[in-house]
């Protein structure tokens, strides 16, 4: 337990950058040709369906991503039971990120338009990614008993974030998790706009772990 804490911390302070010719004399100076210059074209990055997506996704929710350097992008799960939008690995290194985006602009306009009626009133979206973090944790780990801890508010400024949790999980030996043995799901919440969530999938939760996340730490966080 006491090194699961170790890696919980570590993800948290991770989870939880032409000269001017000056012409003298009375001479006139002989007309010079004009130097053509051709610009190159910069190479076309190919943007895949599931980039694109995700990228739409991620923008109506005020949230930015950069593709982190070092991993290659995966098919992410979308089905009843876990639906993600976005996914990638670190080729060899078993590790993979799973990463879902939810906008919460929508709901939170309804939730203030329903503040006067109590028959209609509804849930304060602003604390949804409490139930989210929650929820996916137990899909992952088959129970309740999860070591959770509050992100401090000193970290949720790096993603500038209002909240936010990360749950350490003894993963289910599942088809759908590649049977991976270990996760860090990590909850951000940024009031009234949206909520990320990340998991971070590893057999080992050394320090090959710790560095995995490192390599993906700011690849994504909410615009200011």
């Amino acid at each position: 337990m006491k090194l699961f804490k170790q890696i919980l911390l570590t993800g948290i302070l991770l989870f939880c950058i032409a000269p001017v010719l000056h012409v003298s004399g009375q001479r006139r100076p002989a007309k010079l040709k004009k130097k053509v210059v051709v610009k190159s074209i910069p190479p076309t990055v190919y943007v895949s369906p599931q980039l694109k997506n995700f990228q739409e996704i991620a923008a109506a929710a005020n949230v930015a991503f950069v593709f982190p350097k070092g991993f290659n992008e995966i098919k992410a799960p979308d089905n009843e039971d876990l639906s993600f939008d976005y996914a990638m690995e670190i080729p060899g290194k078993e590790f993979e990120i799973w990463l879902q985006v939810k906008s919460q602009k929508e709901n939170y306009a309804s939730y203030i338009k329903s503040l006067g009626n109590k028959s209609t009133r509804q849930a304060n979206p602003d604390s949804l990614y409490l139930d989210m973090g929650k929820a996916n944790a137990r899909a992952f780990s088959g129970d309740d008993d999860i070591f959770i801890r509050n992100i401090p508010p000193k970290y949720l400024a790096r993603y500038n974030a209002n909240a936010g949790r990360t749950y350490l999980l003894n993963l289910q030996d599942l088809a759908i998790t590649k049977h991976f043995r270990y996760a860090l799901l990590i909850t951000l919440q940024k009031d009234h706009i949206g909520t990320i969530l990340a998991v971070c999938f590893a057999n080992e939760k050394g320090p090959e772990f710790f560095k995995n996340i490192d390599r993906a730490s700011s690849c994504i966080k909410f615009k200011p």
